[in-house]
């Protein structure tokens, strides 16, 4: 028997990387997987993929997260095709680094819209559900860059107000049976941080040798991580558990 069996998990932005790495410890625990992300095919793809247990069912949902209606459109398919909402997990995310006397005002918006506003949308479309049946989990994605990182005010300040959102959302919707809390995560070796590596031109093992080497376990995160993490905070286990912000950087944030 899984932990999640006849629950429902939402993740947004897990075609790939961290989000994916979430929706399949999920599936693997016997939940039913709804993946959304911007592009629907890539969705249905990455859903297809999932390692399903006897009765689970994926759907991958194309959403635009920063946006109301494409948000209440894709919740509303979530419960018409899996029978319901259990799990949110707000992990969509994007990057436009540059240092602030370079980052335009659309690199700014972009990046609140996404994580913060998104975040936002989701949590308001889903808790109407969770108060309704009195139990939802929550869980968002911070980053350990909300301590602040040199070209990334942006999304700095956005993962910061994501710790900010996450600590309200456990004071509101506590006495309603919901739990709400956030993973930061270090460095994860993903398609993102690659994508990091090739934007300061540097080799991609390289630029992972050398954030291993930045904390005290000695080795770079990978989305098997953030999800174990993540499955217990979305668990019944974790239901005294609330407000909070966990950081999974293998004690990077200690120095």
């Amino acid at each position: 028997m899984g932990r999640f069996d006849g629950r429902v998990a939402v993740v947004t932005g897990a075609a790939r990387g961290i989000g994916f790495g979430t929706a399949t410890r999920f599936a693997e625990e016997g939940a039913s997987v709804a993946i959304i992300d911007l592009d629907e095919s890539s969705a249905a793809e990455s859903a297809a993929r999932l390692p399903l247990t006897d009765g689970a069912k994926a759907i991958g949902i194309g959403c635009d997260v920063s946006s109301a209606e494409s948000v209440d459109a894709g919740v509303a398919r979530v419960v018409e095709e899996l029978g319901g909402i259990h799990i949110l997990v707000n992990n969509a995310g994007i990057t436009r680094d540059n240092l602030l006397f370079k980052m335009t005002e659309e690199d700014w918006d972009l990046v609140m819209n996404v994580h913060l506003k998104g975040a936002f949308l989701m949590t308001k479309a889903a808790q109407k559900h969770f108060v309704e049946q009195k139990y939802g989990k929550i869980l968002n994605l911070s980053s350990v860059s909300a301590l602040g990182n040199r070209g990334q005010a942006n999304y700095s300040a956005a993962k910061m107000g994501v710790q900010g959102f996450t600590r309200t959302l456990g004071i509101e919707l506590g006495p309603f049976g919901i739990n709400a809390n956030a993973i930061a995560p270090g460095f994860i070796a993903t398609e993102m941080t690659d994508a990091t590596a090739a934007r300061l031109k540097m080799d991609v093992e390289e630029f992972r040798k050398l954030n291993a080497e930045a904390n005290p376990v000695k080795r770079v995160g990978y989305p098997e991580d953030i999800a174990a993490a993540a499955a217990f905070l979305c668990s019944d286990e974790a239901s005294y558990i609330t407000g909070q912000t966990l950081y999974v950087d293998g004690g990077a944030k200690l120095g």
